[in-house]
């Protein structure tokens, strides 16, 4: 193995703090020893480059696919909330009729390159925030009679996740922005 691979483009700290969670999960698994586990978080601590996070994941068992998750707001004030170190789902499917949508991604744990979010708002806003390396992608969002505001970082770091937001807007308004750090 070596320390750092060579081919591709540079990783984020994202994309390595992700493969140290599962080389973890692995290790509680039974999957590797201690020394295995040494060698491979090293391996994967001084890579900068994809093909080293490669190297230092060679083997392991694939991790299981997440599953969609729905969240729903209920209610007059169904605010809707996720914030803070938060695992995000490959696919996350929110809705609401009456309330906001507030979801910070910005510490969030987003161990997918993309990820799908897929709105269904009534009458209540959204406010996204997103990593300050990610893309944004809008193309499938069907705003109602307010257009989304977004403005996108220019130019964007390479490495960072692909957020592709879709579904329908009703009265309410979308606002995206990235983190500032």
């Amino acid at each position: 193995m070596t320390a750092a691979g060579t081919e591709g483009p540079p990783i984020s700290a994202q994309h390595r703090d992700t493969a140290v969670r599962r080389l973890q999960e692995a290790y509680a698994e039974g999957h590797l020893s201690d020394e295995e586990l040494d060698e491979r978080l090293r391996t994967a601590l001084t890579a900068t480059t994809p093909g080293g996070l490669d190297s230092a994941l060679a083997a392991l068992p694939e991790p299981p696919p997440d599953a969609t998750a729905t969240i729903t707001g209920t209610g007059t004030g169904g605010w809707i909330r996720r914030r803070g170190a938060w695992s995000v789902p490959r696919v996350l499917k929110v809705a609401s009729a009456l309330g906001r949508v507030r979801l910070d991604l910005s510490r969030a744990v987003i161990a997918h390159p993309v990820v799908d979010i897929e709105l269904h708002l009534g009458t209540g806003g959204a406010n996204v925030i997103v990593p300050r390396d990610a893309v944004v992608d809008l193309s499938g969002l069907h705003a109602g009679l307010r257009a989304p505001r977004y403005r996108p970082r220019q130019p964007a770091r390479a490495g960072g996740p692909t957020i592709r937001i879709s579904g329908g807007l009703g009265l309410g308004r979308l606002r995206i922005r990235h983190a500032r750090w």
